[in-house]
């Protein structure tokens, strides 16, 4: 499926609110809400809407630690990457995980109840012999800029 820009615009207004009527989202992107129901609808069945859910305030909910944590494997065969990975996605505190290049393997984002759980976590998977080499922690002090959509406009490809 391409998408056209009424798509992309229906795409933006539901990651900014996914809790819009779909009169309301007709509205804004200029279609009756018959279309548009029928578009949304379509961009479900092709996955690029693939969930709703809703943003909480962390901070409302008790003192938390956000650390990301550079790691570096020892070995980089497909199984290494793949053995470090089915340990990680079994802990709730790992937020994020992304293979990058450069000078470590992994970028991962811990979210915790704070420094000796981080710390707890990290032992844990050093003990586990998941073939982690090193690691570098970076407690996140205050974040001032943190956005929950996406540019789609620039990184979509449209007709």
């Amino acid at each position: 499926m391409k998408l056209d820009k009424i798509d992309i615009r229906i795409l933006s207004e539901l990651q900014k609110n996914g809790r819009i009527t779909n009169v309301e989202l007709a509205e804004l992107v200029y279609l009756s809400p018959s279309p548009c129901l029928m578009r949304v609808k379509k961009l479900q069945a092709e996955g690029y809407i693939t969930g709703y859910s809703a943003q909480i305030d962390i901070a409302k909910l008790g003192q938390s630690l956000t650390v990301f944590t550079e790691i570096t494997l020892r070995n980089h065969r497909q199984i290494d990457f793949a053995r470090f990975l089915s340990a990680v996605e079994k802990i709730d505190s790992v937020i994020e995980c992304h293979l990058v290049s450069g000078g470590y393997d992994y970028l991962v984002k811990f979210m915790t109840s704070g420094i000796t759980e981080y710390q707890a976590i990290m032992e844990h998977l050093i003990e586990m012999e998941i073939g982690i080499d090193k690691y570098f922690s970076f407690v996140i002090l205050k974040s001032p800029i943190v956005k929950t959509h996406h540019p789609l406009d620039s990184i979509a490809e449209v007709d």
